[in-house]
């Protein structure tokens, strides 16, 4: 897939102006420059994959399958398995979460920003959740469905946001919730690679009918990370003790986005060549440049390294440097 663009700048320098024209082919962006006074013209190829990819969940807001009330069942989830402890008298395990259908716009218990017409409830008692991932099975299915397959890449960071809604049911103040990302080890266990631990107050909590986006980081995969390559699996999980149990969750539009460094804003600064990276913050960069992209990395000439401390850092050819330069931003340990 091709994409192109063109636009024009001008009074640099001397008073110069060129043109730019961006290509997408493989993978990789192409500027090539033509300054028509100057003579030369320089190419800088960087990946262009997007600075964020969002990363489909099935059955990530709950619409299926669907319901004119309420409903235990909840596709594409598994549920936690009953513990020992748990006395079924009680109530059925499975019945601890579940889904159900908003109310109408003009009642006064409607989740005004709920994403479509269904959310569920996850009530605030030891060990209740919900967990996907490649290798889980829901109600209904006997064998995985596979159909979440993501992999944590190398190079790229994650964050999952969840819509939650604390403090229903009678829910005391300080009442727990874990929302995580997870790789399953060589022995199937789940392994947390990021948590947060959502706590309910009534100042994070007024209300019952507005949904509070919870987010959760997860810094940039490195290659020795044991969960590179891994699935990727999120669960939602009631920590809370058994001194505060009681009352409810409820939660909505689970999504998951991947964020990759990206080279943007190219451009010319007194006759020499300058871009910026986008990443998250903090890595540091090592800056290389070729004449002859097909050579191996090894044989690219540094240009040396920046630090990208606020999620965007410029870097600026030391020297003018006419003819054909490519360049790559190589993340560094």
């Amino acid at each position: 897939m091709k994409s192109k663009c063109s636009w024009t700048v001008c009074g640099f320098g001397a008073g110069w102006s060129f043109s730019m024209i961006v290509q997408r082919s493989r993978g990789f962006f192409r500027r090539v420059l033509g300054a028509g006074c100057l003579g030369w013209t320089v190419a800088a190829v960087w990946t262009a994959s997007a600075v964020t990819e969002t990363i489909p969940i099935p059955n990530g807001s709950f619409e299926s399958p669907a319901t004119a009330f309420v409903d235990t069942r909840i596709d594409s989830w598994q549920k936690t398995p009953k513990p020992v402890w748990y006395d079924e008298t009680q109530g059925l395990w499975d019945q601890l979460t579940g889904l159900f259908k908003n109310t109408d716009p003009g009642s006064p218990d409607h989740i005004h920003n709920c994403d479509g017409d269904q959310a569920i409830w996850l009530f605030a008692v030891p060990e209740v959740g919900l967990f996907q991932d490649y290798e889980t099975v829901d109600w209904d299915d006997s064998a995985p469905t596979h159909a979440f397959d993501a992999r944590f890449e190398v190079g790229k960071s994650y964050q999952l946001t969840v819509g939650v809604i604390g403090g229903t049911g009678g829910m005391k103040e300080g009442v727990s919730l874990q929302a995580s990302l997870y790789y399953r080890d060589a022995a199937s266990n789940r392994v947390v690679v990021a948590a947060t631990n959502i706590v309910y107050t009534r100042a994070q909590f007024p209300n019952a009918t507005n949904l509070v986006d919870i987010e959760l980081q997860v810094p940039t995969v490195q290659a020795a990370d044991p969960w590179a390559g891994q699935h990727i699996g999120i669960q939602l999980l009631s920590t809370v003790g058994f001194e505060l149990a009681g009352g409810y969750w409820d939660l909505d539009n689970v999504r998951l986005t991947a964020k990759a460094a990206a080279l943007v804003q190219p451009g010319f600064l007194d006759n020499r060549f300058g871009f910026s990276i986008d990443s998250e913050p903090g890595l540091r960069f090592e800056i290389l440049a070729t004449t002859n992209p097909s050579l191996p990395l090894a044989q690219w000439t540094s240009l040396g390294t920046v630090t990208n401390a606020s999620g965007m850092v410029r870097f600026t050819e030391p020297a003018p440097a006419p003819g054909t330069r490519f360049y790559r931003a190589r993340q560094l340990p």
